[in-house]
């Protein structure tokens, strides 16, 4: 199984990319999650949201999508929504409407942030947007996480042991999420 992990920050010290490693590592038997980083995607343009136009870095993203099982974003919070970046990505992904890769695409939401939510009012808004792009939204509350200053090391590295806990059973029931998804014929479910 496949899974590709969406960081919602540029910044390469960031605690959600941070995050993602560590579900790269805790990942249960027969997942991988290999991370695509949203530095190159370009401001969406509708005039430049054409085939054979499109840039190249949102081509390659989109087909990052497709080629996946699942979808795992971990969004920070920026004043009580998603990043702007993260939005943006999503916007590009999302077209043409009812014919995206993120139309029937098992999808999974975390995040942390430094203060006591964990990205729990970012983690709502980002649930709203991708019901929008008709991707199949894991019926989970989301993994929150936060203080992450006590949680990770100054390397980045997840060393609180309860949270490690619950990234390794969200994943497992993510990957179980994405499993039940896939029973089913997608194409039967595709919007085209």
């Amino acid at each position: 199984m496949r899974i590709l992990g969406i960081p919602g920050s540029l910044r390469r010290a960031s605690y959600n990319r941070a995050l993602l490693d560590a579900a790269r590592q805790l990942a249960p038997h027969g997942m991988t999650i290999d991370i695509f980083e949203l530095d190159d995607i370009p401001l969406y343009n509708g005039d430049l949201d054409v085939d054979g136009v499109r840039p190249f870095e949102v081509e390659r993203f989109k087909e990052e999508i497709a080629r996946a099982d699942g979808l795992l974003f971990a969004t920070p919070e920026y004043n009580y929504n998603v990043s702007g970046v993260l939005q943006n990505a999503i916007d590009w992904a999302s077209r043409p409407a009812m014919k995206s890769p993120l139309a029937a695409k098992p999808s999974a939401v975390m995040g942390v942030s430094t203060g006591a939510t964990g990205t729990a009012r970012a983690q709502q808004q980002l649930k709203l947007v991708l019901m929008g792009t008709l991707s199949l939204l894991m019926p989970h509350s989301g993994l929150l996480v936060g203080h992450a200053a006590q949680k990770f090391d100054a390397a980045g590295e997840l060393t609180d042991e309860s949270t490690r806990t619950h990234v390794t059973n969200f994943l497992r029931d993510f990957q179980q999420w994405v499993t039940r998804q896939s029973a089913t014929d997608l194409n039967e479910r595709r919007y085209v």
